[in-house]
């Protein structure tokens, strides 16, 4: 087995007496999909701001391509290789689609966000722009403007920005929320073109999406893993079906 590209060590996070994260352990391979799930409120939205590093844990460690990241800032992480789609940047709705690109691109560079509207007419920023661009299938939209974009465009407008930062791993909390029917067969697609390049760690509620793209899932209940296995085995694990997953997820 490779060695991880994220491992996680026994992350704890409370308030006050109520532990959000409680002794989380796992790993995420190279060219993995990881999927997390739980019911609401199980802790995956505090467990990714801990890996992301928007928020620092109790105990316990995040260690990403093996060096210990537990104290480092969202940026720092960033530039290490460890993208949050959503929070390397918003869409800027006033910005064409390249623009919106190019600004993470400038970012990865170390560029002053003064010279926002300057990147976009920069050679060297425009090809790798585009590059995210194609990744995601979106090379076609670069002249549109971000707002024009349908929602299932913007949440890959959104892997764009995260794939422009040049990613070893991809943090992706609920891509697919709010899809259509056919946005999210599209989307499910490009993560699976995806995972060729980039270990994913995958938050997301639509367990049918979920069987299809994961090689492995692990289960949050009460800040707890309960279970980690592939689909088969989380689909026949009992404690799981109790916690979570109904028959008509099951399906």
């Amino acid at each position: 087995m490779p060695e991880p590209l994220l491992e996680l060590r026994g992350l704890c996070k409370n308030y006050g007496a109520l532990a959000v994260t409680d002794d989380v352990s796992l790993t995420v391979l190279p060219q993995e999909i990881h999927a997390i799930i739980g019911p609401n409120g199980a802790g995956k939205t505090t467990l990714i701001h801990q890996i992301s590093g928007t928020l620092r844990p109790d105990r316990g460690s995040v260690l990403f391509a093996g060096r210990d990241v537990t104290a480092l800032p969202v940026e720092r992480r960033a530039r290490l290789g460890l993208a949050r789609s959503f929070q390397i940047t918003s869409i800027v709705p006033g910005f064409s689609v390249l623009e919106n690109v190019a600004l993470a691109v400038q970012a990865r560079s170390g560029s002053s966000f003064r010279f926002l509207r300057p990147a976009g007419s920069e050679a060297a920023i425009n090809r790798d722009a585009l590059a995210a661009l194609e990744a995601v299938g979106l090379a076609g939209a670069a002249g549109r403007m971000a707002n024009a974009l349908s929602h299932g465009e913007k949440r890959q407008l959104e892997l764009a920005i995260a794939i422009a930062m040049r990613p070893r791993l991809l943090l992706l909390d609920e891509p697919l929320a709010g899809a259509g029917p056919e946005e999210t067969a599209r989307l499910i697609g490009l993560l699976r073109d995806l995972r060729q390049r980039y270990g994913i760690l995958l938050v997301e509620h639509d367990m049918q999406a979920v069987f299809s793209l994961a090689d492995r899932i692990s289960v949050l209940v009460y800040g707890r893993v309960a279970a980690t296995g592939t689909a088969a085995e989380i689909r026949a694990d009992p404690e799981v079906r109790r916690a979570y997953l109904g028959e008509d997820e099951l399906a």
